[in-house]
């Protein structure tokens, strides 16, 4: 059989309230149609605002088989270039950030201006049309801080993603941070795995000690399950709002994207083993009310975030193939707080450096046991998995329209 038919098949008989076939989460063939539906199609997180702050600074990242760099160019704007000469198609930038006046390839040197303008190829003829040889660009926007690009030829429509993200972002003033921190790990598990994992807290008084003694485990928390119903989170959104914080759940119609804010635990203000503030300077004037909890962001496939009043933690996720998956983590604080003065390293970072290897190993472990021929799905938790079930519904509606040609998403109930 076709394997588009097998997996649209699949995906129309998975039994409702359960689990994906093995095949989704470790078959190569169902692990291209992903990249080729998902990954290469949609609108995709990749860094921030304060990563490439001046003229020629960039970075560098790898979605896929598509090498791609981020530059500041001259007049200030961000852009995204497949990171690919078009002499003979050698990366141009193979570090993973740097400042550079010209993007120089290294083989023939072959120059770029900061915009993509091939500049100079030496030796070419003289009728060699510099003009039809800039770099090839890759669709790229910014919001609130946050770089998305699209590797799709033609990009979907950026404006809703914007309309709903931009109101709960601005008021941090996330372009004016700087990463203090970045962590990579490669989880040995499926990129679906990984998400399935962040998307319940079914798994965390038993798994993260340190999470939990600031983020409540309650189902209602990310918005999916109860929140409206929920008094304490619509106090919270009540106290936030009047402080001029947007804060109510709001979800897009096909379920790719949501924000909300959430009180964390006894009144924590940052994610810290004592619940204190991990950075004495804001993140921004703009939020002057105590107690926010945190701004929570999600963005199928690639990020899910947690922003506070001190600092902002950016969670990016990368497949790197059916069985491997890349998540790196940012730590954002004001650009002028000063380490060892405004924040200790260990103090910002524990947490969650702690949470993701915990992470990891529940993945892997989880990507273990569905490898042997004896798993079949199993049923969800009707009261802690709700947001596992969204996801799913999210990523089945999108595989089976787009493999069947549909260009209308089915509107997530």
């Amino acid at each position: 059989m076709d394997i588009r038919n097998e997996l649209i098949r699949n995906l129309k008989n998975r039994k409702p309230g359960y689990g994906l076939e093995q095949a989704f989460y470790s078959d190569p063939d169902y692990y291209r149609l992903d990249m080729e539906n998902i990954f290469y199609r949609d609108w995709l997180f990749i860094g921030h605002d304060c990563e490439v702050a001046k003229p020629g600074n960039y970075f560098t990242l790898q979605v896929g088989d598509y090498p791609v760099v981020i530059v500041r160019d001259r007049q200030g704007q961000i852009r995204a270039f497949h990171n690919s000469c078009r002499h003979r198609g050698s990366r141009i930038c193979s570090a993973e950030k740097g400042t550079s006046a010209k993007l120089v390839c290294p083989y023939h040197q072959w120059t770029y201006e900061l915009d993509g303008r091939l500049l100079f190829a030496r030796q070419m003829g003289d009728d060699f049309d510099a003009s039809q040889h800039s770099l090839k660009t890759v669709h790229c926007e910014s919001v609130g801080g946050y770089i998305f690009i699209c590797l799709a030829p033609v990009a979907p429509d950026f404006g809703p993603t914007r309309a709903l993200l931009e109101p709960y972002l601005a008021p941090h003033r996330l372009t004016e941070t700087k990463v203090a921190f970045q962590s990579s790990i490669v989880e040995k598990g499926n990129w679906k795995l990984v998400w399935e994992n962040n998307r319940e807290c079914y798994h965390c008084v038993a798994n993260h000690p340190e999470l939990c003694k600031t983020f409540p485990e309650a189902p209602s928390v990310t918005g999916i399950q109860g929140s409206k119903d929920d008094p304490e989170i619509v106090a919270h959104w009540d106290k936030c709002e009047a402080a001029g914080l947007p804060s109510v759940f709001r979800i897009a119609e096909d379920g790719q994207y949501r924000a909300t804010r959430v009180p964390l635990l006894r009144d924590a203000e940052s994610y810290t083993l004592s619940g204190k503030r991990a950075v004495g300077r804001q993140l921004s004037d703009d939020v002057n009310a105590k107690h926010i909890g945190s701004l929570l962001l999600y963005h199928y496939p690639t990020t899910w975030n947690h922003i506070l009043g001190d600092h902002a933690i950016s969670f990016r996720v990368l497949p790197l193939g059916p069985n491997e998956t890349q998540v790196t983590t940012k730590w954002l604080v004001h650009k002028d707080a000063v380490e060892g003065v405004d924040y200790n390293i260990e103090e910002l970072t524990h947490v969650w450096l702690e949470t993701n290897d915990q992470d990891r190993r529940i993945v892997e472990e989880n990507a273990f046991g569905i490898r042997s021929p004896a798993y079949e799905p199993g049923p969800y938790s009707v009261e802690h998995e709700g947001g596992v079930l969204q996801f799913l519904e999210w990523y089945g509606n999108a595989m089976e329209t787009r493999l069947s040609g549909d260009k209308k998403l089915s509107k997530v109930a």
